[in-house]
């Protein structure tokens, strides 16, 4: 399953074959049929990865005290990975965007639900920051929003991975992971 997640990422869905996991792997491809029949199971077992990953992250964070400090060093994990963000993008952003093109519609739910679970922790940490106050810019009379902050954070991470892997530029992520860490200190 590893190896799938690595590989569709990569190369992508369209551009991976049984062969290609098979290979990466180090097993026969026969292995690779028996467990996994079509390609799209091949994805699945990779959203299955890529959901096992982020709960091993989460997990780890989750012993920080603090839930701010919980939120930072997601944003420095993020930062961590820029050399691969740069060549390939998020794994599960650029998964999620190439199974959205598809017209079955069936995978792209399950790759949007990954980033769900993220977006859901992201919420629960802003809740236990309580924050007072309001949003700043538009709708500046509205009071913080835990989802709400918990999709700009993601939408940063997921903007800072397009166009570092856009640019070839890690710098991308680590100018932005900074900017992201500042904001996050800045919500009171």
């Amino acid at each position: 399953m590893a190896a799938a997640a690595r590989v569709l990422h990569e190369q992508g869905v369209e551009r991976t074959t049984l062969a290609d996991i098979a290979r990466e792997a180090d097993v026969p491809v026969g292995n690779v049929y028996y467990y996994f029949k079509t390609k799209d199971e091949l994805v699945r077992a990779a959203l299955g990865e890529h959901t096992a990953h982020l709960d091993e992250l989460t997990a780890r964070l989750d012993r920080l005290p603090d839930p701010r400090d919980r939120l930072k060093a997601l944003v420095e994990a993020w930062v961590e990975q820029r050399e691969v963000a740069a060549r390939y993008g998020c794994p599960t952003g650029t998964l999620a965007a190439e199974l959205g093109k598809r017209t079955d519609g069936s995978l792209d739910a399950e790759a949007g639900a990954v980033i769900r679970r993220l977006l859901d922790w992201a919420a629960r940490q802003f809740r236990e920051m309580r924050l007072s106050g309001t949003n700043h810019g538009e709708g500046a009379d509205e009071p913080y929003d835990p989802d709400d902050l918990a999709v700009t954070l993601v939408s940063g991470y997921q903007g800072m991975s397009l166009l570092a892997n856009a640019l070839r530029d890690p710098g991308v992520m680590t100018r932005e992971g900074a900017r992201l860490a500042g904001w996050l200190d800045s919500l009171r």
